[in-house]
């Protein structure tokens, strides 16, 4: 079995486990979406969720957030994993976003990845899920089960992000890369991982 003959396998489980992934962080708009993924760097999108609200009733536009503090920010988001950081990126990134861009979040991967702690996967998941573009963001969870199936070889997870974006139809990443994060999660873990509970692994193992 090759590689895209795989894929077309992976595709058919994932639609059928999870035909209607959506992002899991809350949010309402570009802005309030870069925020959550920004947040959810080391920490769960359940924890994020629960600390947006109080974050974005304060301020929910790059305008508020350049005007609030960086003690501010921290008080909002304090449960989550590294905060002073985030709370200086929050704050910085808002402020350039209020006076470079007019308040609006920009749609091209260099610009964003340009951003204060906006990286090369937050930049991805903004692109494809703000505003519909083609991305493939990759996290270690999807790094993992790429190599897990024989999808990619590669170390590094922007060789496996170039590996799956030969195998996949451009029009599936934004729905895939989504599949792929609650599979991890619900079928394949890294450790624990049972064979005959995994759908996606028993197939390949066995289907030749």
């Amino acid at each position: 079995m090759n590689k895209r003959e795989k894929a077309q396998r992976i595709q058919l489980i994932l639609n059928t486990l999870f035909p209607k992934a959506t992002i899991p962080l809350k949010h309402q708009d570009p802005f309030t979406l870069l925020i959550a993924v920004l947040l959810s760097a080391q920490c769960s999108d359940a924890r994020v969720n629960r600390v947006t609200p109080k974050l974005f009733a304060k301020a929910s536009s790059p305008q508020e957030m350049s005007r609030l503090s960086v003690k501010e920010i921290e008080e909002c988001i304090r449960p989550l994993g590294l905060f002073r950081t985030k709370a200086r990126r929050i704050q910085a990134l808002s402020a350039i976003l209020a006076t470079r861009y007019k308040g609006q979040v920009p749609a091209t991967l260099k610009a964003l990845e340009a951003l204060p702690g906006v990286g090369h996967k937050t930049a991805s998941v903004v692109l494809t899920q703000a505003f519909s573009k083609a991305a493939f963001p990759v996290d270690r969870h999807i790094h993992r089960l790429s190599k897990r199936w024989g999808l990619s070889s590669g170390n590094k997870i922007s060789q496996t992000e170039r590996a799956l974006k030969r195998i996949f139809p451009k029009k599936s990443w934004k729905t895939l890369h989504l599949q792929l994060i609650l599979y991890a999660r619900a079928y394949c873990p890294a450790r624990g991982h049972r064979l005959f509970a995994c759908p996606i692994c028993r197939e390949l193992k066995f289907k030749k």
